[in-house]
């Protein structure tokens, strides 16, 4: 297990101005202690965890994290508040900086355990949940939803539902700015094809001034995020752009969206995983399980190509170390 968090928490208003969306199988522990590197003040959420794996799976695993990645959020998935609350209880040991209910996930297997963007339908029951989960530990519980699923009004739902959730405790809400399609789309055409609606959001932030609303969905740039932000939102959630593209979206999220520090070196950067990197190959981890995340760190640069193939090609060769990165780099020295 590791440490909990410092004593001095991070301001998680301030940090949720920018984050990076929670997204199964790529935001791991090792994404984002990449990501911290090129942020310090970026708000990173976990992969969403199951509350029964939680309480029945293995907990180091799911839980673990290097105390560097703070401010950092887990995103848990469920809709039994009894299972929820022992999750945040168990979690809540980890030193967690929030604690995040998904209300907003399309895929079959959520929609099979009746949560995740079905939620939307029961905001009742997401009362529920949230109420048992704020009692069960110290941590600040959040909701990620929405803007409503299938043949729901959004107009109607998304502030009914929040004013429900919001009675029940909750403070600080990540809205995506589609519907979910629960029936005829799949998850990846559910994050592309329903149309955004940013006004509804904007709207909400002006109907609901005392809650703290970030937006999500389809922000490719960090200019797009600066220009959300001066509607009058309190934050943005970038998903797969701050993945594919983490230099572009991240590098400056420091100077530009929170006024300190100045913007990161990719090639500091790089140096900067090479412990990290060092320590996880010594405890019998893989290469691949780090860079796979860093493919993108000099994207838009002469060499960047060159840099993902060698990667990408010898990143799996057996004892495959350090020496890999250097290799990497060889083309885009050589294009400089």
């Amino acid at each position: 297990m590791t440490p909990v968090a410092p004593d001095l928490a991070p301001d998680l208003a301030t940090a949720a101005r920018l984050s990076v969306a929670p997204m199964m199988d790529w935001t791991d522990r090792h994404c984002r202690y990449f990501h911290r590197q090129l942020s310090q003040h970026a708000l990173l959420y976990t992969e969403m965890v199951t509350a029964p794996a939680i309480l029945h799976g293995p907990r180091a695993r799911l839980l673990d994290f290097d105390p560097a990645e703070h401010p950092v959020a887990l995103q848990l998935g469920g809709a039994d508040p009894a299972e929820l609350a022992e999750a945040v209880r168990i979690a809540a040991d980890w030193g967690y900086d929030e604690i995040n209910l998904n209300c907003g996930c399309p895929s079959d297997r959520v929609q099979s355990g009746c949560f995740g963007a079905v939620l939307m339908e029961s905001p009742s029951l997401v009362a529920d949940c949230v109420a048992a989960m704020i009692a069960a530990a110290p941590v600040e519980v959040t909701v990620k939803c929405r803007i409503g699923v299938d043949d729901q009004i959004p107009e109607e739902v998304l502030p009914n539902f929040l004013e429900t959730v919001s009675a029940a405790g909750v403070k600080r809400f990540t809205i995506h700015a589609r519907k979910a399609w629960l029936q005829g789309l799949s998850p990846a055409q559910n994050r592309t094809i329903p149309p955004l609606d940013y006004p509804l959001v904007i709207a909400m932030k002006r109907a609901f001034p005392h809650l703290h609303l970030s937006i999500n969905g389809g922000i490719g740039t960090l200019a797009e995020a600066e220009a959300l932000l001066a509607t009058g939102l309190d934050g943005v959630m970038v998903g797969r752009a701050a993945y594919h593209e983490p230099f572009a979206i991240l590098a400056e999220a420091d100077p530009r969206i929170f006024g300190t520090g100045t913007a990161a070196d990719p090639y500091e950067v790089l140096d900067a995983m090479r412990p990290y990197i060092d320590r996880h190959l010594a405890s019998g981890g893989k290469l691949h399980q780090i860079t796979r995340h860093m493919l993108g760190l000099f994207h838009g640069r002469p060499g960047a190509r060159g840099w993902r193939r060698v990667l990408s090609e010898r990143v799996s060769t057996p004892g495959a170390g350090l020496e890999v990165l250097d290799a990497a780099l060889e083309p885009l020295r050589a294009a400089a």
